[in-house]
């Protein structure tokens, strides 16, 4: 269990590595190769990257981007993860750190790919000046960044097929539950949770985006309508508790073993119509932090609360 200094901590670097992510520069280019691209021959560019050949140890200091890889069938070439990559389980996790890389420990795994989301101690240009490939895979803001990087890495893995049947089926799972949604006169509000400390997403953040698809009104928008937060505002008990959204999502369950229960106990919470009408939802901590294929569980969450509500 987290101590509540490591916690906020821990959500600041969050914050902060999600905030770096949407602004860092962004490889949009379409993936070419020598020949074949679509086949995942080599070579193959992607952005500024050329890779000559299929790399086969790669490191992930992204958890993000190690569930992408695992996903496209590209597991086999992952050699070593970072200390946040729990999924799936036979990753091959160390105590390297996405958050305060090391180059040397890093090199030291001999990698022929380094996949990362953010720039972090200026590790590129470290890693670059050792003649290591990097690609970066920032912090999505909406669901085309994810199927992006899912199909850059396909092209820089080989895995150029499976990275395609990978985001046909999330698409094709989001339509259908989107499409299942029932039909409200009025749009219902919720509040996502990232910590106790009162720390949320708004609507321009990729969470904040799903939680849109769904139908659902964020009674964070207000608070960070100049956007000086970067989407990630931290609220009052009194903003959240006036605003009384008809759901509170917990996306610190794991973190900070916050439940219905111990929302319901907090000053002035149990009057919330989230609470009343029993709709604060327990998330998966590391499944609403990503961006990668389960961002369709997430949202399966979300639609499965939504339909349970009352219609009026």
């Amino acid at each position: 269990m987290f101590r509540r200094t490591t916690r906020l901590a821990t959500v600041a670097l969050a914050v902060t590595a999600l905030a770096l992510g949407a602004c860092a520069e962004s490889t949009t280019d379409e993936p070419t190769a020598g020949t074949g691209s679509g086949t995942g021959q080599f070579p193959v560019t992607v952005g500024k990257l050329t890779l000559e050949k299929r790399p086969e140890k790669i490191v992930s200091l992204s958890a993000t981007a190690t569930e992408m890889l695992f996903a496209i069938g590209a597991g086999k070439q992952v050699t070593a993860v970072d200390d946040q990559s729990n999924f799936p389980a036979d990753a091959p996790k160390t105590d390297l750190s996405g958050f305060q890389p090391n180059a040397e420990a890093i090199a030291a795994k001999g990698p022929d790919l380094v996949v990362l989301s953010d720039d972090m101690n200026k590790i590129v240009e470290q890693l670059g000046a050792l003649k290591i490939p990097v690609h970066q895979t920032p912090a999505a803001k909406t669901l085309d960044d994810s199927y992006r990087q899912i199909t850059e890495l396909g092209q820089l893995t080989g895995h150029v097929d499976e990275a395609a049947d990978v985001t046909r089926r999330m698409k094709d799972d989001i339509t259908k539950l989107v499409e299942g949604l029932p039909q409200r006169a009025e749009k219902l509000t919720y509040y996502h949770e990232l910590g106790p400390e009162l720390y949320t997403a708004t609507s321009k953040t990729f969470i904040g985006s799903l939680y849109t698809l769904a139908g659902l009104e964020n009674i964070a928008d207000a608070s960070d309508a100049d956007g000086s937060s970067g989407g990630y505002p931290q609220l009052s008990q009194e903003v959240i508790v006036k605003a009384d959204p008809d759901f509170v999502f917990l996306a610190d369950t794991k973190c900070c073993q916050q439940t219905p229960e111990t929302v319901q106990a907090r000053s002035g919470w149990a009057g919330l119509t989230a609470v009343k009408n029993n709709q604060v939802v327990p998330l998966d901590d590391d499944i609403a932090s990503r961006w990668g294929p389960r961002v369709v569980d997430l949202l399966r969450a979300i639609v499965a609360a939504v339909a349970k509500a009352p219609a009026a």
